[in-house]
Parts: C-alpha cells; sequence; structure tokens
C-alpha cells in the first residue's frame, strides 16, 4: 500500500466538495435502497461528516497508534445506527465507485489496490470492535426522562434514568436521538459521574437552526423515551493525579460538572480551579450546585465571569483571560469546553501567555486550533458520528 499515493488521491478527490459525497450516496443508495432508512431525512450535513471522517482516517493511515483507536472508536459507535458487517462491502462499493468517478485518469489499477486494502483494513478494525463490544453492551440504550427544568429561554436540565444501566468515564460525551428528529443524533456530556439508580443529568441549549436541541429543550418532557449511543471520547476524561484548571463557556460547563462531581463522589484532596463563562449573570443556569460542590470539596473553586454584563459584581471579560490573570498555572494541567469560538479564543489566549500546548486538553473542531505553530486538528469523533 503507497501511503504517499494514498493521501494524494484523497486530496485530489477532496477538492470537489460537496459532490464527492453526493455521488457516494447516490451510488450507496440506489445499489441498496434499504440502506437509505439508516440515514435521517435531510441529507446535508450528513454529507460534510463523510468527508471529514475518510479524510481523518487516510491521513493518518500510516500513523497505527492515532487510526486504530480512531477507526475501533467508529466501529463501536455505528452499532447505534444499526450497521452490521454485511454492509461494508456496499460502502466499500460506493467510495471506490466515487474516486474512480471524480480522480478520472488518476484512478490506476494500482491505485485501485491501495484504495481496496486501505479500506478493507478499516472495515476490519471496525468489524471486530463493533463485535466485540456486542459482547458486553448494547447497540444503544433507552433513557426515560424523569425530570425536564428550563433554566434559562434556551438551556434545559434533562434527567434521564436508562435501561440497561450505562458505564461512562467523567468527561466523556453519549449520542442522543429523540423520535421527535428520527435518525439524527447529537452529542452530550452527561454532567455528573454514573450514579447508583442509574440517571445522568443533561445540559442542552437551544442552537439557532439546531434540530435536535430544539426538541429536546422545546418539544420533550418527562416520560418521553430518549435513544443513547455509546459513551464515547478521552480529550476531556481526567487520567493523572495533577491539579486542575477548567475553563467552561456556557453549556461547556457539562463534563466539567461531571469531573468535579467525581471528585466529591472520591472525596479528592486535587485542587481543582474552575472557571465559567457566560454572557449575562442570567445565563448561569447552575451556580447552586456549583457553590454546594464547592462547600463540600475544600480544593474547589468556583469563578463566575461574565462577557456582557456591565453591572455583574463578580470578574468580567473572557473567561479565559479572566483565567489567566488568577496565575500563570504553572503545575495544573488545563481543560477547555465551549462553543468552537471559545475553544479557539481560549487557546489562543492561553498560547499567548506562554502555556505548553501539551498541558491543554479540549475536545477537537475543524478550525479550533490557535495559529501556527500548531496544525489544525481533525474534527472530533461528535462531528463524525455517521459515515
Amino acid at each position: 500500500m503507497d501511503i504517499a499515493r494514498l493521501k494524494a488521491s484523497w486530496e485530489a478527490a477532496a477538492e470537489h466538495g460537496v459532490q464527492l459525497p453526493l455521488f457516494f450516496y447516490s451510488t450507496l443508495f440506489l445499489d441498496n435502497p434499504p440502506l437509505r432508512e439508516m440515514f435521517p431525512p435531510a441529507m446535508a450535513g450528513q454529507r460534510d461528516k463523510l468527508v471529514a471522517a475518510l479524510g481523518n482516517v487516510v491521513s493518518n493511515i500510516d500513523q497505527v497508534d492515532t487510526v486504530i483507536p480512531m477507526v475501533q472508536q467508529l466501529g463501536r459507535d455505528h452499532r447505534k445506527f444499526g450497521v452490521i458487517a454485511e454492509h461494508y462491502p456496499a460502502v466499500g462499493n460506493a467510495l471506490m465507485a466515487a474516486l474512480e468517478y471524480f480522480l478520472g485518469d488518476q484512478w490506476t489499477p494500482e491505485l485501485a489496490a491501495d484504495w481496496s486494502e486501505a479500506y478493507g483494513l478499516v472495515a476490519k478494525v471496525m468489524v471486530d470492535a463493533a463485535n466485540a463490544a456486542a459482547e458486553t453492551t448494547p447497540p444503544w440504550w433507552e433513557a426515560e426522562i424523569v425530570a425536564h427544568e428550563r433554566r434559562t429561554l434556551n438551556i434545559a436540565v434533562l434527567t434521564l434514568r436508562t435501561n440497561p444501566r450505562m458505564d461512562y468515564l467523567p468527561g466523556q460525551s453519549i449520542a442522543v436521538q429523540t423520535v421527535v428528529r428520527p435518525q439524527m443524533w447529537r452529542y452530550y456530556s452527561p454532567a455528573n459521574s454514573p450514579r447508583s439508580d442509574d440517571t445522568m443529568e443533561l445540559h442542552v441549549r437551544l442552537v439557532d437552526g439546531g434540530a435536535v436541541s430544539s426538541a429536546l429543550v422545546q418539544a420533550v418532557g418527562v416520560g418521553d423515551v430518549l435513544r443513547l449511543g455509546a459513551p464515547i471520547g478521552r480529550d476531556l476524561v481526567v487520567d493523572h493525579p495533577r491539579d486542575l484548571l477548567l475553563i467552561a463557556g456556557g453549556t461547556g460547563l457539562a463534563p466539567f460538572k461531571s469531573l468535579v462531581d467525581h471528585a466529591a463522589n472520591e472525596q479528592s484532596r486535587r485542587r481543582i480551579r474552575l472557571f465559567v463563562g457566560a454572557r449575562t449573570r442570567r445565563d448561569f443556569y447552575d451556580m447552586t450546585a456549583l457553590q454546594d460542590y464547592a462547600r463540600r470539596l475544600p480544593g474547589l473553586r468556583v469563578v463566575p465571569v461574565t462577557s456582557e454584563d456591565p453591572e455583574f459584581s463578580g470578574e468580567r471579560g473572557r473567561v479565559a483571560d479572566v483565567a489567566i490573570q488568577h496565575g500563570i498555572w504553572p503545575n495544573e494541567e488545563i481543560y477547555l469546553c465551549g462553543s468552537p469560538e471559545m475553544v479557539t479564543n481560549s487557546l489562543a489566549a492561553l498560547r499567548a501567555a506562554g502555556v505548553p500546548d501539551d498541558r491543554v486538553h479540549h475536545e477537537e473542531f475543524a478550525g479550533t486550533s490557535a495559529p501556527p505553530p500548531q496544525q489544525a486538528p481533525p474534527r472530533t469523533w461528535q462531528e463524525q458520528a455517521h459515515v
């Protein structure tokens, strides 16, 4: 398998933009009509995810330590869509047809063999990971809504009870689907560590034009049942004993509240500094719970920060800038969560303050890298969920 040839061919094919995934899906559904039911009615957003996921895998195909866990996660995650081993050849055939069409004279027997080998490897790793997961976990979980609170005009806190029990790590994310928006999945981080009563808390912000967020905030209620995918992601999982600096924007608070909840349950002596950013004081939708954690955890300090509230008596400004003003943080591991814009700005501010990149952790979004020397990161699993 010629890695350089694979990468070059992918870059050439990707230059055709949306036409490539359009051709791929048209071929896939024309040759395999039953597969259409596995996808959402509107495919506009889905098409970009195909390009992101395949480009990520191909561009890292020679980095086994990077690509294998990535592909294994895709295999496990695709179980929630009903994907089985028999579907992979159909996807491979559609992919090869699309590449052949758009590469034209560049599509040689040698390149076809490279792609066939690369896709075969990816498919095998995904199938093996899915089969292994099937031995211990269901393809999805049912979760009844047992509480639904509108904390602000555009933020709701949902409490769910899963069946069967779902084990996850604080900081991971979970795909959510509602019958109000069939075949549409969006990722949210539980805002608590696993509980003995199998309940979890989700923080959902109403996104302009967001079909799933609008349904979860405005359309569902107590007694409704959601479907959850397997927990994914390691970017915000804390697997070390060092002190923490957590910088949250909006509902980016959720995974950090889960980390704090875990620390409280473990009676941790770790020092945790949590900076919570919001536009105005009215947007601090969960301060009561955070203040309760601060009373229970001697090492926890919570600092609310507003960016657009001149009458707020506390800290004002961009949340990362305020965190930097509080100290150099030479020994803490730093975690960021919020909108892509918030993460991008925070990364740039931390780098300008001299914080090394290897001490800053965040979920990857396209375009959320700070200016060079850091290269733009690949898309997160949340954006690559459904190929």
